[in-house]
C-alpha cells in the first residue's frame, strides 16, 4: 500500500510544482505532516542534500524520500511518478507551443503561477526555520550566509558550501 500512495504523492508533486525542483518543499513538507514517511529536520537535510547534488532538486528529493519510507523500490517508484508529469506536459506542451504561445490567457496563468509559488516557497521556508530559532548557531549562520549574499553575487552553491562547511565544523567542535 506504501507504494501506492508514494506514487500517488509524487505525481501529485510532478504535477503541481510549477516552479523547478525547490517548488516541490510544500508538497514534501505536507507528506511529512500526512504520512510521517520522514521528519522535517530529515525534510530539511533532504533538501540541502539534493541542493548539492547533480540532478535536478525534486528528483533527488524524491528519490531519496521513496528510498528513506520504502527502499529501493520506493525510490525507484517516487522517482518515476515525479518525472512522469513533465514528461507528459513536455509532449504535449512542445505540439501546442506554436499554437498559443502568444495567447493572453497562457501568459496571464504562467505570469500568476509565479508568485503563488514563491508564496508556498516562503510559507514552508518559515515553517522548516521555526525549529531552528532556538538554535544560536543556526540564526547566526542563517545572518552571516544572507549579509554576505547580499553583499557579493556569487553562485548559490558557494552559499551552500560555506554552510555545510559551517555545519561540519559546528558539529565537530559540539562534539569534542
Amino acid at each position: 500500500m506504501i507504494y501506492i500512495h508514494l506514487f500517488v504523492e509524487f505525481f501529485k508533486i510532478g504535477l503541481f510544482s510549477f516552479g523547478g525542483g525547490y517548488a516541490t518543499i510544500p508538497f514534501l513538507y505536507h507528506i511529512s505532516q500526512v504520512y510521517n514517511w520522514y521528519s522535517l529536520d530529515e525534510l530539511t537535510q533532504m533538501v540541502a542534500v539534493a541542493s548539492i547534488t547533480p540532478g535536478p532538486v525534486g528528483i533527488n528529493v524524491a528519490t531519496y524520500a521513496g528510498l528513506k519510507s520504502a527502499g529501493i523500490l520506493g525510490s525507484a517508484l517516487a522517482t518515476m511518478a515525479e518525472m512522469l508529469p513533465s514528461l507528459f506536459l513536455v509532449i504535449i506542451v512542445s505540439k501546442l507551443l506554436r499554437k498559443f504561445s502568444d495567447n493572453f490567457y497562457v501568459k496571464s496563468i504562467i505570469e500568476t503561477l509565479k508568485p503563488i509559488s514563491c508564496a508556498l516557497l516562503t510559507s514552508v521556508a518559515i515553517g522548516l526555520l521555526v525549529p531552528d530559532l532556538k538554535d544560536i548557531r543556526a540564526l547566526v549562520l542563517l545572518a552571516f550566509l544572507l549579509i554576505i549574499s547580499w553583499k557579493s553575487k556569487k553562485d548559490p552553491l558557494f552559499y551552500i558550501f560555506i554552510a555545510a562547511i559551517a555545519g561540519v565544523l559546528l558539529t565537530v567542535f559540539q562534539s569534542l
